[in-house]
C-alpha cells in the first residue's frame, strides 16, 4: 500500500515537473524566437532574363537577392522556416509561356501557396527620374485584411532603423492582388538615388534593411497573437 501510494506521488511529481518544463520552454521559444514555426516565403524580386531597374553595372535583380540573402539569416535566426524564391540568378518562366513576365509571377505565386506559407515577402527596389526620391516603402494590396497591419509593422522599422520618411501605399500590381496569402511588397530605396545607390551596394547596409524587416515582421506577428486571445 505504502510502495503504491509512493509510486503516485513520484509519478504526479515527474508529471507536473514535466508540464512546467514544456511551459517555460515554450515561454523562452516565444522570447527568443518570436517567429517559431512560422513558414516565410521571400521573394527576391526579378532575376535571370529580367533585371529590374538598373544603374550602369549595379542591377536591382542582383541587390534583391543579396537583400533576401540577409533577411533569410535573420528570419531563420529568430525562429521561421523560410523558403527563397529563389537563391541565384534565374527567373521562373518557361520556354511555353507566350507572357514570359506573367509565367514567371505566377509560378511565384504557386511557390508561395505551395509552402503553405503564414506570409510572403517581396524584395524590391524602386526608380524614379527625380533622383532627389529617396527611402525605403511597403505596399500592399486589401485583398487580405492582415496585409495593412503587416506593412505598417514593416513601415514602422523603416521609420525608425533606415530614417525613411515615406508611408505605406496600396498596390493593384498582378503579384499582389492575386493571393490572399498575408504579404507585402517591399521597396528597399531607390536605385535612382546616389547615396541610397551606394548604400544598398553595401552587405553592412544590406544587413540593416534585413532586420528592419525582421522586426517588423515579430511586431506583426506579436500582434496577431495579442489579438487572437483579446475576447
Amino acid at each position: 500500500m505504502g510502495d503504491t501510494m509512493l509510486k503516485r506521488k513520484c509519478l504526479s511529481l515527474y508529471l507536473t515537473t514535466l508540464f512546467l518544463l514544456v511551459f517555460y520552454v515554450n515561454i523562452i521559444n516565444a522570447t527568443s524566437l518570436p517567429l517559431i514555426n512560422t513558414i516565410i516565403t521571400i521573394d527576391p524580386g526579378h532575376g535571370g532574363r529580367d533585371s529590374g531597374t538598373l544603374y550602369n553595372n549595379i542591377l536591382e535583380k542582383d541587390l534583391n537577392l543579396e537583400i533576401s540573402k540577409q533577411l533569410d539569416k535573420e528570419l531563420s535566426k529568430n525562429g521561421a522556416i523560410t523558403y527563397m524564391i529563389r537563391n541565384k540568378d534565374t527567373d521562373l518562366s518557361s520556354i511555353y509561356d507566350s507572357r514570359k513576365k506573367r509565367g514567371d509571377l505566377y509560378r511565384r505565386l504557386l511557390l508561395i501557396r505551395n509552402n503553405k506559407s503564414d506570409l510572403y515577402l517581396s524584395i524590391h527596389i524602386n526608380w524614379y527620374k527625380n533622383s532627389n526620391y529617396q527611402g525605403a516603402e511597403v505596399l500592399y494590396n486589401p485583398i487580405n485584411t492582415k496585409n495593412e497591419l503587416l506593412a505598417t509593422s514593416i513601415m514602422e522599422e523603416f521609420k525608425t532603423t533606415l530614417k525613411s520618411q515615406r508611408n505605406i501605399k496600396k498596390t493593384d500590381l498582378y503579384m499582389y492582388r492575386n493571393t490572399k496569402t498575408p504579404g507585402v511588397l517591399i521597396e528597399c530605396g531607390y536605385l535612382s538615388n546616389p547615396n541610397e545607390r551606394y548604400l544598398m551596394s553595401k552587405s553592412t547596409y544590406q544587413r540593416k534593411i534585413a532586420k528592419a524587416i525582421t522586426k517588423g515582421v515579430v511586431t506583426y506577428i506579436k500582434k496577431l497573437n495579442k489579438d487572437k486571445y483579446i475576447l
